[in-house]
């Protein structure tokens, strides 16, 4: 009896233990569970705020470049300028005019998950995404890579970026239906174009901009360049499909897997093998094919944009629903249900557009790339090449414009290069990459695509960040290796 009562009060004591640590580890996880993606972007709000009193007011003249079309700044114009701090009510008052600001991008969004809403609605998405398996069945594998260097080929040549913003959540659902996670469907939209918009071959809107305020021949250098798109994007496809097989194989080691994405439905790559292709599917995915087509044939012919992309997302999700058997109230219906889905990633990309509002408002952009720039007047060629893209990494926070960038760096890289006996074209390549590789991972970039996909901004990050560091490392050593072979 006393051997009895012993075990039961040592069962209650290691019960009781349990408990206690059960509650300790509960405490710690609440300790250290990371912000809201809201108030990331907030506490970066308040930093770049109190950078407004202490970094000093400046700007430079800016006349129009008739070679590009672009007003770029005189070199050597800078002046301080009358400081204007940012106070605390209109910081907050950056948050609404952000939402102004980005107001395309964010009911292009709107439209644009609409349109895969309304497909998946009618069940010819998952049914497309069945039908595509089947066929690719034994090489699925390939689906992914393939698509991401399509986008990293749109990206490197005619400059597409915001445009596949809309393919995200198409994407997403693909890769859940694969066995995969929605991170690496977005991660293929997204690392796939970015990577081919920073190793840019023949972009517009970055090297041509670039090249064009820097005096050079437009497209000059383009070999070099086609190995750095090369390099950088067997590298990105490495990385995401290295991390889609280890979520395929291990479902619990997913970054996401606490994320739901809306356009999953419980979908399985089980579910999906028995999922119709009826002749109604079909046509509905021939009108998303053609809506494809006219999206490329659109920006690439007519030079259309976000408004215009936006009415042809409008269209073509009345005309899918309607070939669905839906009736125009229904439409309207369910486009309110994927408005509603879609909310948060809304709101996160005009949260975001606020801290570039607040920099401007505070005139110390001009005054960040005069004193960084003026850090690398007196030093060898192979640092000033690596500093420059050091300097344009860091500028594409503040600038998160790529031919923005451009009209206001160029100008005093050019002539930097000239003072130091390095040729304009490294100066080029040190911006392309600079703009181009940190839209990864700059939250004044990177949150419209979280805010799309549905991830936080910590997630993104806790897969981003090893990857970006990677590319980098591999910015440094191709910047040096034009700098040891003279490249021009």
């Amino acid at each position: 009896m006393h051997v009895c009562f012993r075990r039961t009060a040592r069962h209650r004591i290691n019960v009781i233990a349990e408990q206690e640590k059960e509650v300790c580890m509960e405490k710690k996880k609440r300790k250290l569970s990371v912000p809201h993606t809201y108030v990331i972007i907030g506490i970066i709000l308040v930093i770049v705020t109190l950078m407004t009193y202490v970094i000093p007011a400046g700007q430079y003249d800016r006349v129009m470049d008739e070679a590009s079309g672009q007003e770029i700044i005189v070199t050597g114009s800078y002046h301080h300028v009358e400081q204007t701090p940012v106070g605390p009510f209109k910081m907050v008052t950056a948050l609404a005019e952000g939402m102004v600001d980005a107001s395309d991008i964010i009911f292009f969004c709107f439209f644009a998950y609409g349109l895969v809403y309304m497909m998946i609605k009618t069940g010819a998405f998952y049914g497309g995404v069945s039908a595509l398996k089947r066929v690719m069945r034994g090489k699925e594998i390939l689906i992914l890579p393939v698509f991401m260097i399509v986008f990293g080929i749109c990206g490197s040549t005619f400059g597409m970026y915001e445009e596949v913003y809309g393919l995200l959540p198409a994407f997403i659902g693909i890769a859940i239906a694969m066995g995969y996670d929605g991170l690496v469907g977005g991660a293929t939209v997204v690392l796939g174009v970015v990577t081919g918009f920073a190793a840019a071959t023949l972009n517009p809107f970055t090297i041509g901009i670039a090249q064009g305020i820097a005096g050079l021949p437009i497209g000059s250098g383009v070999w070099y360049r086609i190995i750095c798109l090369v390099l950088f994007e067997a590298l990105a496809i490495w990385y995401v499909m290295r991390y889609a097989h280890r979520v395929k194989k291990d479902p619990s080691r997913s970054i996401v897997r606490d994320v739901h994405f809306n356009v999953d439905e419980g979908m399985t790559s089980e579910k999906m093998e028995k999922l119709p292709f009826t002749g109604r599917h079909k046509l509905i995915m021939l009108v998303f094919a053609c809506t494809i087509g006219l999206l490329v044939y659109g920006t690439t012919q007519f030079g259309w944009y976000l408004s215009e992309l936006s009415a042809l997302f409008i269209i073509a999700m009345f005309v899918v629903g309607l070939l669905g058997g839906f009736g125009p109230s229904e439409i309207c219906r369910k486009f309110v249900e994927a408005a509603s889905e879609i909310l948060f990633g809304a709101v996160v990309i005009g949260v975001a557009r606020s801290l570039v509002v607040v920099m401007n408002e505070g005139n110390i952009i001009d005054s960040l790339v005069y004193y960084m720039s003026s850090a690398l007047t007196d030093v060898p060629n192979g640092i000033a090449a690596v500093g420059m893209v050091i300097v344009q990494n860091i500028l594409n926070f503040f600038i998160p414009s790529g031919s923005g960038q451009a009209a206001v760096s160029m100008p005093i890289m050019a002539n930097l290069a000239d003072s130091i006996g390095m040729h304009r074209q490294i100066a080029v390549l040190a911006f392309q990459f600079g703009d181009g590789f940190s839209n990864m991972f700059w939250p004044t970039v990177i949150a419209t695509e979280c805010g799309i996909m549905g991830i936080p901004l910590q997630k993104w990050y806790k897969f981003a960040w090893p990857l970006f560091i990677m590319m980098f490392a591999l910015q440094v050593v191709l910047i040096v290796v034009a700098t040891m072979i003279g490249y021009q």
